[in-house]
């Protein structure tokens, strides 16, 4: 049976969209989107289903199934005596390769390790890296396997542990079996603002692609080491406002950065699981990131790659 075409940002009123991603953020609840959408659709029930549009797909976007035979993936927890003592991630390598790897820390939206997340990982480690997702989440549980649940949660989590969290993760990464000891970060959202933040955490960071993600702290730049590519999107006005004042400390600190803002896109751009997605700034955004790290992680060596 063949399946419906898939919808676009386009095939939404932008008010919508920046209803939707308020209601992601925090800022409005489930009623208040429905009550702000109504206006767009026929009744209540017509308010549901743009949201239910907009909600992820997974199923329908995974890219590399969990039980591909290139890959070796497994769950492993590390020590986080500075955060909530014990966490979790997901840690994906190439089932084969010549020699030692760079290492890639995924960093999630604020709903936790999702299938989203966990289908990014596994696409790094197809391209040569060790990739490492963690999840916040998994001192209340762990991705419950429902957004809004994890949007729930997330409210919950003390942030000041959960950056610790992180900062262990690096750490352990640090010493992962079979890696080359180069490591990068990339976020998505929320996970775009905890790669800014490490970048100013991690002198040995090497690279960092913060997508649509909290600039870092001003008066914290300067301790930035890593190369970032900024990824932003063109219709974001709650992260984008804080560009200006970011990009000027960049430069003043002499950070190696690039930006990519790609027209046309909205908030999410690269996440293929909601309608927001744009294949062609996603494809793109994906290219550069990956020249990225390739250039920054593997070194001059020959590190080898997946067989």
């Amino acid at each position: 049976m063949p399946q419906p075409p898939r919808q676009k940002a386009s095939d939404f009123d932008p008010e919508v969209l920046r209803l939707f991603d308020q209601y992601v953020h925090g800022q409005i609840d489930r009623r208040g989107f429905l009550l702000g959408a109504a206006r767009f659709a026929v009744g209540a029930a017509g308010a549901a289903g743009l949201l239910a549009a907009l909600n992820p797909q997974f199923a329908a976007a995974q890219q590399v199934k969990p039980d591909d035979a290139r890959l070796a993936a497994e769950y492993l927890e590390f020590p986080s005596p500075a955060g909530y003592g014990n966490s979790r991630g997901y840690l994906v390598k190439p089932a084969k390769a010549d020699g030692p790897l760079p290492v890639v820390l995924v960093v999630h939206e604020n709903r936790g390790l999702n299938p989203h997340i966990e289908d990014i990982t596994r696409r790094l480690a197809l391209e040569g890296f060790i990739a490492f997702a963690p999840d916040a989440l998994f001192p209340l549980g762990g991705y419950p396997g429902d957004e809004d649940a994890a949007r729930a949660l997330f409210g919950n989590l003390d942030q000041a542990r959960t950056r610790e969290d992180f900062l262990a993760a690096a750490q352990m990464l640090r010493g992962i079996a079979g890696g080359n000891g180069r490591l990068g970060v990339v976020g998505f959202c929320y996970g775009g603002g905890m790669a800014n933040f490490l970048a100013t955490r991690l002198p040995d960071l090497q690279a960092a692609a913060p997508f649509y993600g909290n600039a870092a702290p001003l008066e914290d730049v300067p301790n930035i080491k890593a190369e970032l590519l900024v990824v932003l999107a063109e219709h974001d006005e709650r992260i984008n406002a804080a560009w200006p004042e970011y990009e000027a400390a960049l430069k003043q600190a002499g950070v190696r950065y690039a930006l990519f803002q790609p027209a046309g896109t909205q908030h999410g751009f690269n996440n293929d699981t909601t309608p927001r997605y744009d294949e062609d700034a996603a494809r793109e955004a994906w290219r550069r990131t990956l020249e990225l790290f390739n250039r920054t992680l593997r070194g001059n060596a020959d590190l080898g790659s997946p067989a």
